[in-house]
């Protein structure tokens, strides 16, 4: 097996190439939880955006906003913020949160898994790689396929997505 590097984004303009890159443009599935999006920004969180015609510059400054700077993604090891940043957009703040965790404590850290991303949090992931995140990220996206099968058609693109970011 082709071993995976890992990448060390080093700064939001970097990093939001890639997470563009899998977001993509206008997409209106009916069977996507994240329903009508552009650029990954979505009417049910951004009612009040035209999202058929949002630029791309606007949802760059929604996700340095909203994501980057509400998240604190420069609080955690930079060997992580393009992982961290990236769930945070794809599955929500907690959840991305709960997989540092996981990631931290079966490295043998002693942290609660709580999905806040407090001092404790913070500092349990010094040292935790990439990689093991990345592995507790499919496993999260695994459990979510087996249970809503409907998203399965989803699942090599999230998988491909963990792997990349």
């Amino acid at each position: 097996m082709k071993k995976i590097k890992e990448k060390h984004m080093k700064d939001f303009d970097n990093i939001i190439k890639i997470v563009l890159k899998h977001e993509g443009k206008y997409v209106n599935d009916k069977h996507d939880a994240g329903g009508e999006t552009n650029f990954g920004i979505s009417k049910r969180s951004y009612p009040d955006v035209d999202i058929k015609n949002l630029t791309k510059s606007d949802a760059i400054s929604i996700y340095k906003r909203d994501y980057w700077d509400r998240y604190k993604v420069e609080s955690l090891p930079k060997e992580l913020w393009h992982i961290y940043f990236d769930m945070c957009i794809h599955m929500g703040n907690s959840r991305a949160v709960k997989i540092l965790q996981k990631s931290a404590v079966n490295r043998g850290r002693k942290i609660k898994i709580d999905g806040r991303l407090g001092r404790n949090t913070r500092r349990a992931l010094n040292g935790v790689s990439v990689n093991r995140v990345r592995a507790f990220r499919v496993r999260y996206y695994v459990e979510l396929v087996n249970k809503k099968p409907r998203n399965e058609k989803f699942y090599y693109g999230w998988f491909r997505r963990a792997l990349e970011v």
